[in-house]
């Protein structure tokens, strides 16, 4: 009985199948959660509203963190269900080290330390405002439900060194720029490119097409390297854009090829179909 209890938590919190309406409605319900818990934090910025609806905030933020407490310990308990932490003990203790697992954590250590911190040690109250506004990464808890932003890190190990050759690229760049800029500018604006390193703000900003504006060439030399520099930076920055492009649709490609699996038994559907015919 406890064990089919266990197996039927798991499908509905991890296999997400869209053919089960119960997981559906879960995964809808924690998203809804987490925006709103997001929409709050920002909401309790507003000058006056906090100390207004001071009380529906508490209330909303500690009713949440009872929910996110309990989806933890139902993920905790029900991890050994997967193959991969499968032993009960360092099977959990493998699951706490996953990226998801970390996040969840995150998401509900903040109210606890608020809660018992004080008691213990004195706190000051620039640190609580710092541990409250972390719970903004709650947020990334709308990775365990959207199959786009796990995509994200797939993509970014199959074409890690692709985009490492495009970081280095973009070093190289922005060390090369500030240098020349510094020595058009140096003399006609000592205090602006007073260094290399300071020429590097400029650098950044001309190469990510920004245009903050606070640091600018004067000199015609200066407005020519600027505007070359600033025509490097779109090509540039458009190499990763082409490289998360291919990653996402390889990805997505290799996806469609991918086997049907079955959340019960853990078989794949055409085969289980070949059998049965």
């Amino acid at each position: 009985m406890v064990s089919g209890v266990k197996r039927r938590i798991y499908e509905i919190m991890e296999v997400a199948s869209v053919r089960d309406t119960t997981s559906w409605y879960f995964d809808l319900f924690m998203v809804a959660l987490i925006t709103t818990n997001v929409i709050v934090v920002c909401l309790e910025t507003i000058p006056g509203l906090e100390a207004h609806y001071l009380f529906f905030f508490a209330v909303f933020d500690t009713v949440s963190v009872a929910i996110f407490t309990v989806e933890f310990g139902l993920r905790l308990w029900t991890a050994t269900e997967n193959e991969r932490f499968r032993q009960p003990v360092t099977g959990r203790l493998r699951y706490l080290a996953t990226p998801l697992a970390i996040v969840d954590l995150i998401a509900i250590l903040p109210f606890y330390v608020m809660l018992f911190a004080p008691l213990f040690i004195p706190v000051d109250l620039r640190f609580m405002r710092v541990v409250r506004l972390s719970r903004l990464f709650r947020l990334l808890k709308l990775g365990e439900y959207s199959e786009a932003v796990q995509t994200l890190p797939r993509v970014l190990v199959a074409k890690k060194a692709q985009l490492g050759a495009t970081f280095f690229i973009l070093v190289i760049a922005l060390v090369f720029s500030a240098s020349i800029m510094y020595y058009a500018e140096h003399e006609a604006q000592p205090e602006e490119f007073a260094s290399i390193p300071h020429a590097m703000w400029w650098g950044v900003v001309t190469l990510a097409t920004v245009g903050y504006g606070d640091v600018t060439p004067i000199t015609p030399m200066g407005k020519v390297i600027g505007g070359i520099v600033a025509m490097i930076g779109i090509g540039v920055f458009a190499l990763p854009a082409g490289i998360f492009a291919s990653g996402f649709a390889e990805e997505l490609e290799s996806r469609r090829h991918e086997p049907t699996v079955c959340p019960h038994c853990g078989k794949r559907l055409d085969d289980l179909n070949g059998r049965e015919r």
